[in-house]
């Protein structure tokens, strides 16, 4: 019978989680997408190396640098999932990200960000692209769309953010902002590591870019660090802000390209930068995929009784949890993200900043890791560890205080996850 779960969008989540961007067909019939370990790949003869050269033979790959067919697979079912008409795998995620934000700006151009953002993406933005001559302008408060436009010049060419701030876990108004971003003629690049397609779909309400730490949840099992960037397609590249776009299609002769951004993300940040993906790696995120809605459920479930622990334990302050009834952004939750929220969160120690390491050397099923998303649970302390490249002015902007832990909650049982926590943080009380 024809195979057609490969390519068809019908289907459920986690169905095409499975399924999406493979035909079993064209590989032997080999049920598990095969890892093509090879650096470069036979013409076969010299017409066919014009083909493939001349980008003339859909999905042909010739050098791994470049194209591999499992990190295709990958591409693909990403692109399923996303529902967007394209996707790229990374190196690593701040590779997607740095690939994608030079793929919209040029020397001269700035990008208006969110300050709730992982540690490197601001130093990104604000210190590294700085001396490529693109400045990257943080607003103060991005819970006020207003002061995202205000922002905005002729030369901004994006609009970033994070669905859910790291790590203080808060949601910006979605919808709002990207009718804002269109109404002056640029995309809304959202960094979806947090929430996953299968928690929140960015292009549902307006986004134009996805970009994903591939190593965090999609992976979900901490041994692979990859990245991936999603187009959604649809957006007007011709609007007269975006030169390098139209030059770009005029000299490819691609002017009715479907995934135009990706077609020059490929051509340009991906083969020349060697920031591709290894095949092993993309077949080990391939698999992180396969269990995504079941992990991510067991997640948001985990977590939502962290959280509530949390906020009811003396020796916490504070907790960032949209899960909780009382935090700000629980409206905001409700409303994008029906299916539950991430494993995410941050908290504050009472008594401070050495309480909160007192906390940190307790903890016994927990690990203090830099990571995040894995099916093992996590905390760290950001100040030094993941935003680090930050004053304390601009950690206190994103949340971060001397007291703040970082909670990346697993898949345990959690009723072991909850006595950790209580046994820890009786020691932090303790001076």
């Amino acid at each position: 019978m024809p195979y057609t779960a490969y390519d068809n969008r019908s289907l459920g989540f986690t169905t095409r989680q499975l399924h999406a961007g493979y035909n079993p067909a064209e590989n032997h019939y080999a049920k598990n997408v095969p890892i093509y370990q090879t650096a470069a790949f036979e013409f076969g003869d010299f017409d066919r190396c014009l083909r493939v050269c001349s980008h003339e033979e859909p999905g042909a790959v010739s050098y791994s640098r470049c194209a591999n067919p499992t990190n295709q697979v990958l591409e693909e079912r990403m692109a399923s999932l996303d529902g967007g008409v394209a996707g790229l795998s990374f190196s690593s995620g701040m590779a997607a990200i740095t690939g994608a934000i030079l793929n919209l700006a040029q020397e001269g151009d700035q990008i208006v960000a969110a300050p709730t953002m992982y540690g490197e993406s601001v130093t990104l933005l604000t210190k590294v692209l700085p001396d490529l001559g693109i400045t990257g302008r943080i607003v103060g408060n991005p819970d006020n769309l207003d002061e995202f436009e205000a922002l905005i010049t002729p030369r901004t060419k994006a609009v970033y953010i994070e669905s859910l701030g790291n790590p203080c876990i808060n949601i910006i108004d979605f919808e709002g902002l990207a009718s804002l971003a269109h109404a002056h003629g640029i995309p809304l690049v959202v960094d979806n590591t947090f929430a996953t397609p299968y928690l929140f779909r960015p292009f549902e309400h307006g986004a134009d870019i996805d970009v994903y730490s591939a190593t965090k949840y999609l992976g979900g099992h901490g041994t692979t660090v990859a990245g991936v960037v999603v187009e959604r397609g649809g957006f007007d590249w011709s609007n007269g802000r975006f030169p390098q776009m139209e030059e770009f299609l005029r000299e490819s002769g691609r002017s009715d390209d479907p995934h135009p951004f990706t077609s020059r993300l490929y051509n340009r940040s991906l083969s020349y930068f060697g920031a591709h993906l290894a095949a092993q790696s993309a077949f080990q995120i391939l698999q992180g995929i396969e269990t995504l809605s079941l992990r991510m459920e067991r997640h948001a479930s985990n977590a939502q009784r962290v959280a509530e622990f949390l906020s009811a334990h003396p020796a916490v302050s504070h907790v960032d949890y949209p899960g909780l009834p009382d935090n700000p952004y629980h409206e905001l939750a409700q409303r994008y993200f029906p299916r539950g929220l991430t494993g995410m969160m941050s908290f504050r120690v009472r008594g401070g900043r050495e309480a909160a390491i007192r906390f940190l050397d307790a903890v016994e099923v927990f690990d203090q890791m830099v990571n995040v998303g894995d099916a093992k649970s996590y905390v760290v302390y950001p100040a030094i560890a993941t935003h680090f490249g930050l004053s304390e002015q601009e950690q206190a902007k994103a949340g971060i205080y001397p007291d703040t832990i970082r909670v990346s909650v697993g898949i345990e049982d959690v009723e072991d996850l909850l006595a950790d926590l209580d046994q820890a943080l009786g020691k932090a009380a303790r001076a």
